[in-house]
């Protein structure tokens, strides 16, 4: 059930990493009635001035793993009403331990702050291949998955249910404008994946869906954010090769079949009945 109690009009909203996902969100926010200041954070002095242009107020500092930067900097940026996490974890660059430190260091900054809600951008990676349709229930324990850091991310936050809402987005591949699947396997040869079924998202949707959980009330619950149709990466690859003019891959049947999952966006749905943009990955819009 939606608490109505968390949905304050004109919130003060802040966005931890303010990237390819948290820069439209914090500009369809300012478009949106429901806020009255929008903060974004990022560790690149270049970024400070766009997001000024664009009317979001930036802070400058990083999270190695803890937060570093001007204090009261870093205090003015947690002085919000709801705070959006969205910072990769980059697991493969950095020691086991380093997210879940991150989220450590924000969660002691939080404790100290007003904010009330938060939402945390996590991801499907966290899920198994099970051979089948899976659900958020499939993955509550580190020892589920096979990112077991990313799980203990998300408990971490989730230990706040209580004293504050607390929502985890576990979010699919990100795909669309720049971001094309065609572009990463062209001309590539005897492909052994392509029966695979995909698990993507629009952009668009991910930020649509973000601020229908803000109009409609944060839920102490865990979600997974994809489109609700995963056709194969064969048809995914050969129709994004063809719509900019790129070699096709080509593709071979394995001798063992490839696992695989496909993720349920139901519990999202039986929330808050969001209407996808692009509920087809084979319809998204790119761009070069």
């Amino acid at each position: 059930m939606i608490d109505q109690n968390t949905k304050i009009e004109k919130k003060r909203i802040s966005i931890l990493g303010c990237g390819w996902l948290g820069f439209p969100l914090a500009q369809r926010l300012l478009g949106d009635d429901i806020s009255s200041q929008v903060k974004g954070s990022t560790t690149s002095a270049d970024k400070i001035e766009k997001f000024k242009e664009s009317g979001i107020e930036g802070f400058l500092f990083n999270l190695n793993p803890e937060i570093s930067g001007n204090d009261d900097e870093i205090k003015s940026f947690f002085d919000c009403d709801t705070l959006i996490i969205s910072i990769p974890p980059r697991l493969s660059k950095n020691e086991p331990d380093f997210h879940p430190r991150q989220v450590q260091s924000v969660i002691d900054h939080i404790k100290n702050s007003p904010v009330k809600e938060i939402l945390y951008i996590s991801s499907t990676s966290i899920y198994p291949d099970l051979n089948r349709i899976v659900v958020e229930n499939d993955v509550i324990s580190p020892e589920q998955s096979p990112s077991p850091v990313m799980v203990e991310a998300e408990n971490l936050l989730i230990s706040l249910r209580g004293k504050r809402s607390v929502s985890i987005l576990r979010h699919g591949g990100l795909l669309g404008y720049n971001r094309i699947p065609g572009k990463y396997v062209k001309g590539q040869k005897n492909m052994t994946t392509g029966s695979i079924p995909v698990n993507y998202i629009h952009p668009d949707d991910s930020v649509g869906i973000i601020v229908s959980i803000l109009q409609k009330g944060v839920v102490n619950e865990t979600f997974n954010i994809v489109a609700p149709l995963h056709p194969t990466r064969r048809e995914i690859y050969l129709k994004s090769c063809a719509q900019f003019g790129w070699e096709s891959p080509t593709f071979q049947e394995p001798e063992i079949k490839p696992d695989f999952k496909i993720i349920s966006a139901e519990r999202l749905n039986s929330f808050y009945e969001y209407e996808f943009k692009f509920p087809d990955p084979l319809q998204f819009y790119y761009e070069e």
